[in-house]
């Protein structure tokens, strides 16, 4: 009985981990993945914000971002000469955390199993190794604004 309530335990533990958090809403620009809120409070580096309600209406260029659009997807256009944000490959992120580059990355429940794409520093408020399907990844928490 103890080691089914023991797989059982375990089980429920990385279903929590991969489950997706509702709040978030992503945007991209740049090809480098932030959040809405992490571009609300930037506002002053902005010249032009697009929203895509549904995954239907994404355009190609950013078909690759589909994944994130539970919520909708934003795109983000900065300023001429604005792009002050700092950016960052997951690939990178994986290396300095002591995991394979090519390892899948959890932002907010959210698999990026690309670990070529970017995101931009500033939507990060926390990060930890955890055990997600049998398997070492980077489990990344937006901040919350």
């Amino acid at each position: 009985m103890k080691k089914i309530l023991y797989s059982l335990l375990i089980c429920a533990s990385a279903t929590a981990f991969a489950q997706k958090n509702p709040n978030v809403r992503f945007a991209v620009s740049n090809n480098a993945v932030g959040t809405v809120s992490m571009f609300d409070a930037n506002k002053k580096y902005v010249q032009s914000v697009n929203v895509f309600k549904t995954k239907a209406n994404i355009p190609q260029n950013l078909k690759k971002y589909d994944f994130l659009a539970d919520n909708g997807l934003t795109e983000v256009k900065f300023k001429k000469d604005s792009d002050v944000l700092d950016k960052l490959l997951l690939s990178n992120y994986n290396i300095q955390h002591n995991l394979p580059e090519n390892n899948p990355v959890y932002i907010d429940g959210y698999e990026f199993k690309d670990s070529s794409m970017m995101i931009f520093a500033d939507i990060i408020g926390s990060t930890k190794v955890d055990m997600v399907n049998g398997q070492k990844v980077l489990t990344i928490t937006t901040l919350k604004k």
